[in-house]
């Protein structure tokens, strides 16, 4: 494995021969109690079928199967996994003044080439004996998976590297969106798409379905990989989540690209 201080090899050519990639290898996963997990795990899948549940809800669901939560638990609990709630009606809550915020620029734009629109994500990945973060970028018109990382927590520069990364590799999108956490508004990674003359777009504030690709991607990583398997620590999951990822881009046929898997039609645009 990996040793932190090696005298003669540094830890990113360590990762490099061993396959990895650096950004979540060292990290342990987060811990938690045996029941807050499980009671995470729940909220996790219920995401899927209820977006639009708030605390009230949420604490009145687990109650009826049995789990003694309040709203005060519930709430740091969702903050943990970095649940936004899909709101019916507009939300006047407030953004972080300190940051700000950019308007959403996708809204009957006609989406037509790869790396237009770029979307970055982060997701709550749950675990057998605590829960990690995942990161991704998504380019939306071919759906094809241009970077992704893990890591146990969700600082602004992890996300400025994963954006770095997939720049390094793929070139620049005219435009990226983001909701608006405080790790898309912040100056790292503000000032990196700045830099590259990338135009900022970001959901309205409760409006999940402004992100909708990315959430769909979520949703098949779960659904297809994490709740199938119980990955034990990082390195595990680091490696479910390579293979996935790779059947992802290469071998899924998406309906919306008449069948063709994401890496053929992004590659074949760019030829």
């Amino acid at each position: 494995m990996i040793e932190m201080h090696h005298p003669q090899i540094s830890r990113s050519r360590q990762c490099e021969i061993l396959g990895v990639h650096r950004s979540g290898l060292y990290y342990q996963p987060v811990a938690e109690s045996t029941e807050n997990l499980a009671i995470m795990r729940l909220l996790d899948e219920q995401y899927y079928k209820t977006p639009f549940y708030g605390i009230r809800k949420l604490t009145e669901w687990l109650q009826n199967m049995d789990y003694a939560v309040n709203h005060k638990r519930v709430r740091r609990l969702m903050k943990l996994m970095g649940w936004k709630t899909l709101y019916r009606e507009p939300n006047t809550s407030e953004p972080n003044k300190q940051h700000k915020v950019y308007p959403y620029l996708l809204k009957g734009r006609r989406i037509w080439k790869r790396n237009q629109v770029w979307q970055i994500d982060i997701t709550y990945v749950p675990m057998r004996k605590g829960f990690m973060y995942l990161c991704a970028i998504i380019d939306v018109h071919t759906r094809y998976v241009v970077n992704w990382s893990i890591s146990n927590t969700m600082s602004a520069e992890w996300c400025r590297q994963v954006v770095q990364e997939a720049i390094g590799r793929h070139g620049k999108p005219d435009i990226f969106n983001s909701d608006q956490g405080s790790q898309f508004t912040s100056e790292a990674y503000i000032s990196l798409l700045k830099a590259h003359e990338i135009q900022i777009s970001m959901d309205g504030k409760g409006r999940a379905l402004d992100n909708i690709y990315i959430e769909r991607l979520w949703r098949s990583v779960k659904y297809e990989n994490i709740y199938l398997n119980v990955y034990e620590d990082g390195l595990s999951l680091y490696q479910g989540l390579k293979q996935y990822f790779a059947f992802y881009n290469n071998e899924r046929l998406h309906e919306s690209l008449d069948y063709r898997p994401p890496e053929a039609l992004y590659k074949k645009e760019a030829a």
